[in-house]
């Protein structure tokens, strides 16, 4: 069973979900190349992932193929000052969701078509996850915000499987019963809160 919600509240969810991993970013302060969650990621290419996503976001929200993009975003993204370019990014790509009949519209990925309120989503998932991440990796304040996590929890529950045989989530950790929201969504996407 697929969990939609509407349109403002995706919207919504991605703003909070970017805003989690931007302040983290804000607190990376020179631990670039400090070791993160992430197996063979440090800072630096964990932050590099996000902001490729970022730029990758209007295009693909315009209705851009894989192919139309090629790889004009391969590499390293974040030059000699990645926080302002975080914000760079972040800002356009929150536009790019923001637009009129963006949610609405297909998406084309690497691994088909979808809509757009389903890629925001993802996106939106992604960012709440490597927030964390970030947040381990320099020591931030760990705690995601509630309503986000509550959000993505029931969307993805079906998804899990399917992230795990993509290979893209490591095996679900365990938790104890009853465990708080947060940490059972991060040992759904293979996480030791």
């Amino acid at each position: 069973m697929r969990v939609t919600v509407d349109e403002n509240d995706i919207v919504e969810l991605y703003r909070r979900a970017s805003a989690e991993f931007g302040k983290r970013v804000h607190a990376v302060e020179g631990r670039w190349d400090a070791p993160t969650p992430c197996a063979d990621w440090d800072v630096h290419t964990l932050v590099n992932h996000l902001v490729n996503e970022e730029r990758w976001t209007p295009p693909l929200f315009a209705g851009a193929r894989i192919e139309e993009v090629g790889d004009r975003f391969d590499g390293d993204l974040l030059g000699h000052d990645p926080v302002a370019t975080w914000e760079q990014a972040a800002k356009e790509a929150l536009e790019a969701i923001q637009a009129p009949g963006a949610l609405s519209r297909t998406v084309h990925l690497s691994f088909g078509d979808h809509p757009g309120r389903e890629y925001a989503t993802q996106l939106a998932a992604d960012h709440l996850i490597h927030a964390w991440d970030l947040a381990r990796a320099v020591g931030a304040d760990e705690r995601l915000d509630p309503d986000a996590v509550d959000a993505l929890l029931p969307w993805f529950g079906p998804m899990e499987d399917l992230y795990r045989q993509m290979g893209v989530i490591g095996p679900r950790r365990t938790v104890p019963e009853g465990a708080a929201p947060q940490d059972r969504l991060l040992a759904m996407f293979g996480r030791q809160p």
